[in-house]
């Protein structure tokens, strides 16, 4: 029971201190995340926080690993909740679109791939890694909408998940300079003429 209780609390400051640090990762991205800002958030000094994460690095894989999971349970269980087909195709994107207007300062998966796309390394591998992962699963709610003859049986899936992204990464972008619900009217028209386009 003692060492069930030492564990769970282990886990449970674990999650407290990779949450303030996906706040301030928001903020200032995963190259601005620094131990001391992280340990004053979390109320804890350096060496408690380095008890829990080696280096920096593993600090800022944690980071994306959390945040990918985070994006998971609100994006993409809802939607695989979805009927196949266009149901669950808007449902992916709309959820993602949700996903950039509340996280107020940005998403740090998204941010990371301006970080990293042209810094080898671990953390870019993550991100790549990620990023195939939500094309894929795009790309299947596609496929099976084509399956069922709502979208045309030559659409390219690997194409049409390409430009979803396409809007997404805008969306992001806009979101953070314009007029934030400006921008998720024009992703949402955006998407609705792509939908269009592969279904004639």
């Amino acid at each position: 029971m003692v060492v069930a209780a030492t564990t769970d609390k282990g886990n449970a400051t674990r999650e407290m201190i990779l949450d303030r640090a996906y706040a301030i990762a928001s903020r200032k991205g995963l190259e601005g995340l620094s131990i001391g800002e992280l340990a004053t958030a979390a109320k804890m000094s350096k060496s408690g926080v380095f008890a829990h994460f080696g280096s920096r690095e593993e600090l800022q894989l944690a980071v994306l690993d959390f945040g990918a999971q985070r994006f998971g349970e609100r994006v993409f269980m809802p939607a695989l909740r979805k009927k196949r087909g266009l149901p669950r195709l808007r449902a992916i994107a709309h959820g993602w679109f949700d996903w950039v207007r509340e996280n107020r300062y940005g998403c740090p998966l998204l941010a990371s791939v301006n970080e990293y796309d042209a810094r080898p390394g671990p953390q870019r591998d993550r991100v790549v890694a990620f990023m195939d992962q939500w094309r894929s699963v795009t790309a299947r709610a596609i496929s099976l909408a084509v399956d069922m003859r709502e979208l045309r049986a030559d659409t390219d899936t690997r194409q049409f998940a390409f430009e979803i992204l396409g809007i997404t990464l805008a969306l992001h972008q806009d979101t953070r300079l314009f007029d934030p619900k400006q921008a998720r009217a024009q992703a949402d028209r955006a998407l609705e003429r792509l939908i269009t386009a592969y279904s004639r």
